[in-house]
């Protein structure tokens, strides 16, 4: 029996302090996060008067009623988990598809594509460049601009390469053997077993699609094609949230519902359900990360 090593008084005086660092890292972190999520269950009247901090005064729904309420909030919804599901596949199948191809040693010139596909990671074109060249492919106001333009990403590349060489040369030669073509080893063999790193950059991008508000400022000016973000930005930025307050006018939701609560309510609305999703994939993606890290 080995006995155990006897802790100096530096160690656990740097393990206390390192502990209260990082609680206090966590509470920064996630405290705002719970101050929103609080006024947005809290009457929106009562709330203007301050002093809720760490639980709602008044509980009520009305908030969220008037976010519901408002006619362009469920079709954002339903553009941003249309654009989520789509580009998703799209990415991740394009991405895989493309770092099968680069994974193989005997690709002729493999080392001169990596090598133009690393320069794509420290230099891109430009906003306006960009801008232009979706325009001259007419995706300007078209469901495609969240698609098109990142249906490829030369760092998920990388990773995805990275877990296809580590695969045993094994299974493609006994392919091969049984007659199969590279569209059948990489449908049949390569993807079924990637499923750690699949659902990696699944959750990279998803998070992305999610979360990007921007393509729906720059490229979209129709507001039946944007994104749940754009139209919470657009929420934000009208200081007094006409459109909402508008949908719920008249009603007895109007004596409890400010443009702060809806803001906030809105807030939690485009945040949750990707926080849901988070912890399904949570194990695949830890799996993932370490993916190249570790040989053996």
């Amino acid at each position: 029996m080995f006995a155990l090593k006897r802790r100096t008084k530096g160690e656990v005086i740097f393990d206390i302090i390192n502990n209260l660092v990082m609680l206090c890292v966590c509470f920064l972190t996630l405290y705002p996060i719970w101050y929103v999520l609080v006024n947005a269950f809290n009457d929106g009247n009562d709330a203007m008067l301050g002093g809720i901090y760490w639980w709602p005064r008044i509980i009520t729904l009305k908030n969220f009623e008037a976010v519901f309420a408002s006619p362009g909030i469920m079709l954002a919804m339903a553009i941003t988990v249309a654009k989520t599901v789509v580009g998703v596949a799209v990415h991740v199948f394009f991405t895989a598809m493309v770092a099968y191809a680069l994974s193989r040693r005997d690709l002729v010139g493999g080392k001169i594509y990596i090598l133009i596909g690393t320069v794509t990671l420290f230099f891109n074109g430009g906003l306006i460049p960009t801008f232009l060249l979706n325009r001259d492919l007419h995706l300007l106001d078209n469901f495609l601009v969240y698609i098109i333009p990142v249906m490829f990403s030369f760092f998920d590349l990388i990773i995805f390469m990275t877990f296809f060489r580590e695969i045993p040369d094994g299974l493609d030669e006994a392919a091969r053997i049984d007659g199969a073509n590279d569209w059948s080893i990489l449908l049949r063999i390569v993807l079924p077993v990637s499923m750690p790193v699949i659902a990696t950059i699944a959750l990279f991008h998803g998070v992305y699609q999610w979360n990007d508000y921007f393509t729906g400022i720059i490229y979209i000016n129709n507001v039946d094609l944007q994104p749940i973000q754009t139209y919470l930005f657009r929420v934000v930025a009208q200081s007094s949230s006409n459109t909402m307050m508008t949908a719920v006018q008249g009603s007895a939701a109007t004596r409890t519902v400010t443009s702060q609560s809806i803001k906030l309510a809105t807030m939690v609305v485009t945040t949750l359900p990707i926080v849901f999703v988070y912890p399904f994939l949570q194990r695949y993606f830890v799996k993932g990360m370490m993916i190249g890290s570790i040989k053996g």
